[in-house]
């Protein structure tokens, strides 16, 4: 079927789910997840694929393992796609993001080396300044008080070398328009828009 956008049955799902986080709660409204909340994010997700890439849903259920927080449940639906975007639907609205929110020790080593280089260093700024004028946040996993350990502290980059990982981030707040089809462009423009993020990121992290 195609993509026509989250009822408002969904973001009652979730502010519901955010005020009672237990199995009582998912398990008597399993069937509004399953067919306005999952259904949805599946057909917006095939839709994609021709563009952004194959898109896979998270498991609803949080890892408690090692969290304080024992609520079973995730208050937001997030999917990954193939080619570095990720949406996600809660009850405050609409969400995207793009590029590599956490990198691995050798791939921040790399970005930092990139990032201070002036030539991909200005490259990058340029980037980040260009989405940013779009109203995209750029942000990361984390995000060190001060420059790296050899780089210099006035470095011209040193908001950029801080970051421990870098994504396009932008969010929509809920409203009548999440309900139509037409939602979908807000996610397209933007995964177009994060286009040259991650073409730097794979020409200096990933080859």
């Amino acid at each position: 079927m195609a993509f026509r956008g989250w009822p408002n049955e969904a973001l009652d799902f979730y502010e519901g789910l955010e005020a009672d986080n237990s199995k009582t709660y998912w398990t008597a409204h399993k069937a509004v997840y399953d067919e306005k909340i999952l259904a949805p994010m599946r057909e917006l997700l095939a839709e994609l694929e021709p563009e952004f890439g194959a898109g896979k849903i998270f498991r609803p259920y949080r890892d408690v393992r090692f969290s304080a927080d024992k609520s079973p449940y995730k208050t937001a639906i997030g999917a990954t796609l193939e080619r570095g975007g990720y949406v996600q639907l809660s009850a405050q609205g609409l969400a995207a993001g793009a590029g590599m929110y956490q990198m691995g020790p050798e791939e921040l080593e790399r970005y930092r080396r990139a990032v201070a280089d002036d030539r991909s260093g200005e490259a990058l700024r340029r980037v980040v300044a260009g989405l940013e004028a779009r109203k995209i946040q750029v942000t990361g996993h984390d995000t060190l008080r001060t420059v790296p350990r050899g780089y210099p502290r006035d470095h011209p980059r040193a908001d950029l070398l801080r970051h421990k990982g870098v994504v396009s981030w932008k969010e929509w707040p809920a409203g009548a328009w999440l309900g139509r089809a037409s939602a979908k462009g807000r996610v397209v423009e933007f995964l177009r828009d994060s286009r040259p993020l991650m073409s730097w990121l794979e020409t200096h992290l990933t080859r």
